[in-house]
């Protein structure tokens, strides 16, 4: 509230000061509008900075905003225009900051003001409107409305920001920075679907860390999150630019490749394969990975992303049975095969 606070009450006081002009106050009232109007804004700001809770400071700054401003409402005898003005606009600020609560509250404070002015002053009530006054109003009726709005403006792309790194917290591995489990199947779903209105190509790898328990239990779990890290890092350079990659879990990763063949699958995974496998630790000379790699091609008999991620699961499953670090395609359904077979007799 800064920004609008300086504003209003910076060109408020003009508004206020004519409306008072013609009663000639005593000195004392004009030290103390010039005080309100360009002092208070920045004590409100360093009470608010320097509380243990700024958000409940400011509340109450707001509160004192419209004490003061129905104090000044009521020492000038409820002059129409320029009460209006200065009481909206110190609304429009109660309801921006605190809804329909803080606007009841900053109005209750508004009348308490203006009964406390109008008893020390007793200004004749509502006084004609001067062209002075007209002309001293129209300021704050046409800038103070563009500070709310550039205020309003910054906090929605605040928000936006602030959503946007929540969404991406809620997606992502926090130790690989790559998409979590949830966020992978997820997308798989959505890839699956596009796959069977568009008859596209897709292929799907589940990827494991050989050994990776005896990993940990040499090296220590530092060690072995750097090789969580270390292989995500690879994943990322060795794979191409639309492919999605996540971690499933504990040391298994995964990928979507779009628009890719098995064949094409099995190749790509394979350089990644042999990437990891011929890298040497400088730290650890004697630590060598290798990864056993399951992968399954988007298929016409699948019926849902489960299962074509099933079929990938088991084709790391043979990659391990037959003795690791090495790229299994999927073994062809049996729906396909008892199709084919059907079809050639």
């Amino acid at each position: 509230m800064y920004l609008p606070r300086s504003i209003g009450l910076g060109i408020g006081f003009f508004a206020v000061a004519a409306a008072l002009y013609p009663s000639h106050p005593p000195t004392w009232v004009w030290i103390a509008m010039i005080a309100h109007g360009y002092g208070w804004p920045h004590m409100a700001f360093l009470l608010a900075r320097r509380s243990p809770q700024p958000y409940a400071a400011e509340r109450r700054n707001l509160i004192y905003d419209s004490l003061g401003g129905g104090f000044w409402a009521g020492a000038m005898g409820i002059s129409p225009l320029p009460t209006v003005t200065v009481l909206s606009m110190m609304a429009m600020n109660n309801i921006a900051a605190g809804g329909l609560r803080l606007f009841v509250l900053g109005s209750l404070a508004q009348i308490a003001g203006a009964l406390a002015a109008y008893t020390l002053f007793l200004p004749a009530l509502f006084p004609h409107v001067t062209q002075l006054q007209l002309f001293a109003c129209l300021p704050m009726l046409v800038i103070y409305p563009m500070a709310i709005g550039l205020v309003c403006y910054r906090v929605a792309v605040q928000l936006s920001k602030s959503k946007k790194a929540l969404e991406k917290l809620s997606t992502t591995d926090s130790l690989t920075g790559l998409m979590n489990h949830g966020a992978w199947k997820d997308r798989l779903a959505l890839e699956f679907d596009k796959c069977q209105t568009l008859n596209r190509q897709y292929s799907v790898a589940l990827i494991d860390i050989d050994h990776f328990k005896t990993i940990n239990d040499t090296y220590g779990h530092i060690t072995g999150d750097n090789v969580l890290k270390q292989l995500s890092n690879t994943l990322c350079a060795s794979l191409r630019q639309t492919d999605l990659a996540g971690r499933y879990g504990g040391d298994e990763f995964c990928v979507i490749l779009p628009d890719t063949t098995l064949a094409q699958a099995t190749e790509i995974l394979e350089r990644l394969r042999r990437t990891v496998h011929d890298h040497a630790h400088s730290a650890l000379p004697d630590l060598k990975l290798s990864l056993s790699i399951g992968v399954a091609a988007h298929g016409a008999h699948q019926t849902d992303a489960a299962q074509w991620l099933h079929e990938a699961d088991m084709a790391l499953y043979d990659a391990k049975s037959a003795g690791r670090n090495q790229v299994t395609p999927a073994r062809p359904s049996t729906k396909v095969c008892a199709h084919e077979g059907a079809a050639l007799g």
